[in-house]
């Protein structure tokens, strides 16, 4: 029998407003997003009311969703807290709330009955027993944790309801506890990972001290920088959309909320545009490989494919340093375009100059690249160089453009 392909969901990471909204120009179908309080992300911008009912109001005007961590694990003192926020939060719109406690599921089912409620990443959903658990709960959705197998996957799907939701990671960082449960940070830093405030030591350089020589430090080394012995590199799995689409998960979900809003609409554009090519024509579906080389364009570590093909064999970790790749610079970022005169009001970010080799990299289709041959400041005076973070450039472009588009250029 033929499999039925339902086209999965695109999950965006919205650290704030402005990310929400590129999020969604480059084609997400949802987001997720914090909140002031009880989010595992205080480094992200996260959201007051005004704003959450705002991203709400933007979201369902273009038939797209907005889900609310609260994954937060909590002590009684949050409980409280839970119960005055989640009416007000309520109110705004939201369509799910994602939660990884059972006594906060409680009370979402009894303050706010008609919210959909996703199980976390953070709940260690790794069996169908569970996954069937939460679903007679009340729960719509569980997100599985990081450490399945695609075969795993779809031996879930097969043995739970249609009618529950499977959510997994397929894009972005990983953590190197389960499923994101660390004291690492919380030991080492005094700050709590499970309340949203890690350190992120995982990624920290170590040394080694036998317990009769104190002060004595000894290298821990790959190599003559030392090692970092925690550190995963990033999940990547665009070149494998078909593998996911036929595991049967609902929702794809990229990790990122304190990232930038140019990481999130180059990362959902590429995944956005294998999604759509899979789903086109699934029979003679073959990956397009500028799609991984365009997610090479954004700041990242080295990347693997995680748990889905089986248990880790090691090289999932990163023992050379715990630096980003950063290839390219993102310059600058269209606001509007005139037909006539083919000029692009372009926010400049970074430094580019007349003769500099920049890509536009679109809401919709794929990039090009243009040599910049003509510029002027936003009075119309011809400039050779843009080197005002935020000022307004105007640049001749030979293609019509749109707003929200990217300019990136190489690292020389």
């Amino acid at each position: 029998m033929k499999q039925h392909l339902i086209r999965p969901e695109l999950l965006a990471p919205a650290g704030n407003l402005d990310k929400l909204k590129m999020a969604f120009t480059y084609g997400a179908d949802a987001v997720y997003i914090g909140g002031e309080s009880f989010s595992l992300r205080v480094a992200a911008d996260n959201f007051t009311l005004d704003e959450i009912r705002e991203g709400v109001e933007f979201a369902h005007a273009r038939g797209k969703k907005v889900y609310l961590t609260a994954n937060i694990i909590p002590h009684n003192k949050d409980l409280e807290e839970y119960k005055e926020y989640l009416p007000k939060v309520k109110e705004t719109g939201i369509d799910a709330v994602i939660l990884s406690d059972l006594g906060m599921f409680s009370i979402t089912r009894e303050l706010a009955p008609e919210l959909e409620i996703h199980v976390s990443t953070q709940a260690n959903n790794v069996n169908y027993e569970s996954a069937n658990m939460w679903h007679r709960l009340g729960a719509k959705r569980v997100i599985l944790a990081r450490e399945m197998s695609l075969k795993e996957i779809g031996e879930i799907r097969r043995q739970v309801s249609p009618q529950l939701e499977l959510e997994a990671f397929v894009h972005g960082a990983m953590c190197i506890s389960y499923s994101g449960r660390c004291l690492l940070s919380n030991y080492l830093a005094g700050r709590d990972s499970n309340q949203g405030n890690c350190a992120h030591p995982c990624r920290w350089k170590y040394h080694l001290m036998e317990e009769t020589r104190p002060g004595e430090y000894m290298p821990v080394f790959e190599n003559e920088r030392g090692t970092f012995i925690y550190n995963s590199k990033d999940l990547c799995m665009i070149a494998h959309i078909d593998d996911l689409i036929r595991s049967g998960l609902t929702s794809f979900k990229i990790e990122g909320r304190v990232k930038s809003e140019y990481y999130v609409a180059t990362v959902i554009g590429a995944y956005r545009r294998a999604i759509d090519a899979f789903m086109e024509n699934p029979d003679t579906y073959t990956f397009d490989p500028s799609l991984l080389e365009e997610l090479k364009k954004v700041s990242h570590r080295d990347y693997t494919t995680g748990f889905y093909y089986g248990r880790p064999d090691g090289k999932q970790q990163h023992y050379e340093n715990s630096s980003y790749i950063r290839t390219y610079d993102m310059v600058g970022i269209v606001t509007h375009y005139d037909p006539e005169t083919k000029l692009a009001r372009v926010t400049q970010k970074n430094r580019f100059f007349t003769g500099s080799q920049v890509e536009f990299l679109l809401p919709t289709g794929k990039f090009f690249t243009q040599t910049i041959d003509f510029m002027t400041d936003e009075n119309g005076t011809p400039i050779t160089v843009a080197n005002r973070p935020q000022s307004t450039v105007l640049i001749r472009c030979d293609q019509p453009v749109e707003p929200d588009t990217f300019l990136r250029q190489e690292k020389k």
